[in-house]
């Protein structure tokens, strides 16, 4: 069994976090639907099987690029002038980090990573 690892991020402005493919990318209006576009993002495989049709070789992608995780958990809430995100999950950072970029783009910062 996977541990599980809480991810600690920062984003500075979320109003206009957006990745670059608006297909892919996150239009929600602050916090709370930002964390239910990732959590969705972590338990579902739908927004990796967008992506996945939009390649060259669809059928080339490794499917392990999207692993999900049911039991993912994400919350984030406005601290100062930034949005901080914790995020709860047993996938490695390298996928948070895929979802993160199609939703928000490089708008992110990890500021730790502690075990469950």
């Amino acid at each position: 069994m996977s541990s599980r690892n809480h991810y600690y991020l920062s984003i500075a402005d979320l109003v206009h976090a957006r990745g670059s493919d608006p297909a892919l990318s996150w239009d929600g209006a602050g916090p709370a639907d930002f964390a239910a576009a990732l959590e969705e993002a972590l338990h579902s495989p739908a927004l990796f099987e967008h992506w996945r049709a939009q390649q060259p070789e669809p059928d080339e992608v490794d499917p392990a690029l999207g692993a999900t995780d049911a039991q993912a958990q994400v919350h984030a809430k406005v601290a100062d002038l930034h949005v901080e995100v914790d995020v709860l999950t047993s996938l490695p950072m390298s996928l948070l980090r895929q979802r993160l970029n199609w939703l928000i783009g490089a708008a992110w910062q990890l500021r730790d990573v502690r075990q469950a």
